[in-house]
């Protein structure tokens, strides 16, 4: 059975590009103190997340990165960086926007390298994990180029839990039958949904120290207390 045929459109490729570079842009220009970043600092970090998915995505299915293909990648990152830090103020006052555009971020990374690995004949499994890598990647370029810990390995609202649940879903859609582009947009609005109701209910995995805290007072319980009669 030949690979589904998927070629990404370069305005949704672009557009990916654009809201992720706005998006590192917020990010960046809300730092103060000591970890303030000039003008050229805050163009990198929104070059990183609007850029960093899709390099990551093309170098594992061992290709010539999209981005460095065509100069409008480079250009639409770095206008929309520009653009998100000198709107900062107005779209720091709009935090329901600013989540939906996150989560709408992680699903269009995660669709386009799902459904790329796909179309080059990639299993399914694998194929999720190069989406979420991909949703994820820019976000841990991020924080490595900013000295942060690196947030999807800490407690937090499902980020990779979502990009993995989007990319999962259209894997499966495409397994069975459905055209690559309809079973992207379904990832898409999944993956939104997800980190969307995760950052309104507060939602997220539970720490390895409840875990394991858990698991020792249930195997405790069946150890019996021997108490002193003299006590």
């Amino acid at each position: 059975m030949n690979p589904p045929v998927f070629i990404i459109p370069l305005w949704a490729d672009l557009t990916a590009v654009a809201l992720g570079g706005v998006q590192g842009a917020l990010f960046a220009s809300g730092f103060q103190g000591q970890r303030r970043l000039d003008l050229l600092g805050v163009a990198i970090i929104g070059i990183l997340l609007g850029m960093g998915g899709g390099l990551i995505r093309d170098l594992l299915l061992g290709l010539t990165p999209a981005t460095l293909q065509n100069n409008w990648y480079l250009i639409t990152a770095t206008v929309a960086s520009l653009v998100g830090m000198l709107l900062s103020g107005i779209f720091q006052r709009l935090n329901r926007a600013i989540v939906l555009l996150d989560a709408v971020v992680i699903g269009l990374f995660g669709a386009f390298g799902t459904s790329k690995a796909l179309a080059l004949g990639l299993p399914a499994v694998p194929a999720v994990f190069v989406g979420v890598l991909a949703a994820a990647g820019g976000s841990v370029l991020r924080d490595v180029l900013m000295g942060l810990p690196v947030a999807i390995m800490h407690v937090g609202s499902l980020y990779a839990v979502a990009a993995g649940g989007g990319c999962a879903v259209l894997a499966t859609a495409a397994a069975f039958g459905a055209p690559l582009p309809v079973a992207a947009v379904v990832g898409v609005i999944v993956t939104t949904v997800i980190r969307v109701l995760a950052v309104l209910f507060d939602l997220s995995l539970p720490e390895q120290r409840k875990l394991y805290r858990r698991k020792v007072a249930v195997e405790t319980t069946g150890i019996p207390i021997i108490r002193d009669p003299d006590a």
